[in-house]
């Protein structure tokens, strides 16, 4: 069965597996697989098989923004991936643009804790129970959000990076975004 419908958003946290590192780089789940949502869809795996491997083949890329904005690019996804838990994403916010500066600091600070995926359904079913199960999607952006629709899936801002201790993130961002309002 083949469902044709506009732009779609799913609010799904990252799972427990966010990492904030220097530079505002953060990593994590956009997208569980099997984990209904509270609108009672599921992303069913290799729903997202098919568009990451039309944007691999088109040098496209997939779209970071704030709270869906399509006017707010707050900053790039270098890796986008689906593996058997579900969309895994890493990428970096762009404090140099004002909005992503406050987008850093707000998830440096565990204020923003969650993310969400923009998508065009292609194909989707129902499950005996009843939820809509997405078959194929077309994903289009990855959004900073305030309220994931996945409740019990948030992001945790690490205050270590990979390698060590890191400078107070929040701190530095804050006064970046501030130098940037005050110009």
């Amino acid at each position: 069965m083949m469902q044709e419908t506009g732009l779609e958003r799913k609010f799904c946290a990252l799972g427990g597996a966010v990492t904030v590192t220097e530079g505002a780089v953060i990593e994590g789940y956009a997208s569980l697989f099997g984990a209904p949502d509270q609108g009672g869809d599921v992303v069913a795996a290799g729903a997202y098989d098919g568009s990451l491997q039309r944007l691999s083949d088109t040098g496209g890329r997939v779209k970071m923004l704030w709270q869906h904005d399509p006017a707010q690019p707050i900053g790039v996804w270098d890796e986008v991936r689906a593996d058997a838990r579900g969309l895994w994403v890493r990428g970096r916010i762009l404090t140099e643009v004002a909005r992503g500066a406050e987008a850093a600091a707000l998830v440096a600070a565990g204020a923003i804790d969650g993310l969400s995926i923009g998508y065009r359904t292609r194909r989707a079913g129902k499950d005996g129970q009843g939820r809509r199960v997405l078959s194929e999607v077309e994903l289009w952006e990855v959004s900073l959000v305030t309220f994931p629709m996945l409740s019990e899936a948030r992001v945790g801002a690490k205050s270590e990076a990979p390698d060590g201790p890191m400078p107070d993130l929040a701190m530095a961002l804050r006064a970046a975004g501030a130098a940037l309002r005050d110009g």
